[in-house]
């Protein structure tokens, strides 16, 4: 039974979960039309010829992304009761653990849409530096939510 105090949290982390999962369908529509060449879906008669900017890696890693950090906070809310973690800890590692899931699929959007823009590193187009920022936060928020888990886990009395 789920703690009445999580119950919040896990619901966060599912309407986010899920957020973030529609986030990587759509991106995942734009990885198939980049493969196409154009835009259709059936059965709404009729295409749109246009190449879709970006790389085939670029969109499927924005696909993916979308995708996995949606399921991410989906395990997370699931999984959350059995970490026993302080209601304070289950409040940050919540957080952390949502804006990772949309800083990360936002910035490979990024690649898929604009050329040299996979925010690997510091530098020039201002279209690389917006996804460099956003995976930067990502990541520090992501490192700080498994160290804490980690760290409050490691701390708790073996029953």
């Amino acid at each position: 039974m789920t703690s009445p105090t999580l119950r919040p949290l896990q619901r966060l982390l599912i309407i986010h979960g899920g957020l973030v999962l529609l986030l990587g369908f759509a991106a995942g529509f734009g990885f198939v039309f980049f493969l196409l060449g154009s835009i259709e879906l059936w059965p709404i008669p009729g295409k749109i010829d246009y190449q879709l900017p970006g790389s085939e890696k670029a969109w499927r890693m924005s696909h993916l992304e979308g995708v996995l950090n949606g399921f991410m906070l989906w395990l997370v809310a699931a999984v959350l009761p059995a970490l026993q973690l302080p209601l304070s800890s289950a409040r940050r590692v919540s957080v952390a653990l949502i804006v990772t899931a949309w800083t990360f699929p936002i910035a490979s959007l990024f690649d898929a849409f604009f050329e040299n823009s996979r925010g690997l590193r510091f530098g020039e187009p201002v279209t690389n530096l917006i996804p460099f920022f956003l995976f930067y936060i990502g990541i520090i928020a992501l490192v700080w939510a498994v160290v804490e888990v980690i760290v409050m886990v490691w701390k708790q009395k073996p029953e």
